[in-house]
């Protein structure tokens, strides 16, 4: 561990928090992993969005941005508001914490919180319906449909083009949750113009359709935001080399491991994310292989960190390698996925649109 004291670098003055919050920092955890922390990622997703809206004049000042969220797009959505005088309403997944919920609210959001649920598609699927009751109850309203919408990818060239700047010449392996595909859609592409052999390692909860576990149930798993019971249009399977799923438990793991080993308080899909990306590198050691740190650790202190005495020790977990979706099999499986589409993407009788959630 280098004591060598970094030079003061001095910070440039924002405008807007948004400028501020959007710089991740990157945290080297081994030769060839990099954390890119965030406190909250999908401030690019938010922002790219709400500025392509008003620059196409589908939105204007003083219009309300309707959208449902499980946390952490919702604070985005609601300070990109707060930026460009728009309102805000949040239909909110049972797991936003009071914490989140009060920031909205002083933020000037207006919030539907639906009631708890230990189902991951009754809370999607309830929170669809009350987007929709909104949208006839008032039809001025514009949906920013973060899960289907691609405008939610724009935001992601600026982080692209800081991680080329901060890793140039790398051979480079991105591993990150999949949640609504936005993100890693939104980084991966460019990253491939410059370099088309740039992996994408995706990591998903058991029980999500987006990379077909949904016939397995983790009950826990509804916090981590990094799965879907109803299909997404902005998830592009085809864009993935590699897919990781975890259980909760293991999720957990990797989680309160990153802090112990590298003091980084971060989400559960940041835990999960490292997990996978240590068993990558041990086997792609030319490759940098690049951690998306979601979110910081707030919302999991009761469910992930205050159970910090019964997490699994990360170093003895190893995945199930896989050849085929009929061998998953909790609590970590893993599989060569080689950009191919997932002919179960869309469910048969489930229009894709009709999951705005």
């Amino acid at each position: 561990m280098s004591t060598r004291v970094p030079p003061v670098v001095f910070a440039p003055i924002h405008d807007h928090v948004t400028d501020a919050i959007r710089s991740p920092s990157l945290i080297r955890l081994s030769d060839n992993i990099v954390l890119v922390r965030f406190e909250t990622l999908k401030i690019y997703a938010a922002l790219g969005a709400v500025r392509a809206l008003l620059s196409d004049g589908t939105v204007r000042a003083g219009d309300t941005l309707v959208d449902s969220s499980s946390g952490i797009y919702a604070l985005a959505l609601a300070m990109a508001c707060h930026r460009y005088d728009l309102r805000c309403h949040i239909v909110a997944s049972t797991t936003v914490t009071p914490a989140i919920r009060a920031q909205l609210e002083i933020l000037g959001a207006t919030v539907d919180q639906m009631p708890a649920e230990t189902d991951l598609l009754l809370d999607q699927g309830r929170r669809v319906e009350r987007v929709r009751q909104l949208l006839r109850a008032n039809p001025a309203m514009h949906w920013m449909r973060q899960y289907h919408d691609p405008v939610h990818r724009l935001g992601y060239a600026e982080l692209a083009d800081l991680v080329r700047l901060a890793l140039p010449g790398t051979r480079l392996t991105v591993v990150a949750s999949v949640g609504t595909g936005a993100s890693s859609a939104g980084l991966i592409l460019p990253l491939r113009r410059h370099d088309p052999s740039t992996r994408l390692v995706a990591v998903q909860p058991f029980g999500s359709v987006s990379f077909g576990s949904e016939r397995f149930q983790d009950p826990e798993a509804i916090i981590a935001g990094i799965g879907s019971a109803i299909p997404f249009d902005n998830v592009r399977p085809d864009l993935y080399d590699q897919v990781h799923w975890l259980t909760f438990q293991y999720a957990m793991a990797g989680t309160v491991g990153l802090m112990r080993s590298h003091a980084v308080f971060a989400g559960l899909s940041t835990g999960a994310a490292c997990l996978a990306a240590e068993w990558e590198a041990r086997r792609h050691p030319e490759h940098t292989h690049l951690v998306i740190g979601a979110d910081t650790g707030h919302r999991y202190v009761e469910k992930v960190f205050a159970r910090h005495r019964d997490a699994l020790e990360p170093a003895t977990l190893k995945p199930a390698e896989i050849g085929s979706l009929e061998d998953l099999t909790p609590p970590w499986s893993v599989m060569c996925w080689e950009r191919r589409r997932h002919p179960e993407q869309v469910l048969p009788g489930l229009p894709v649109h009709a999951a705005g959630a």
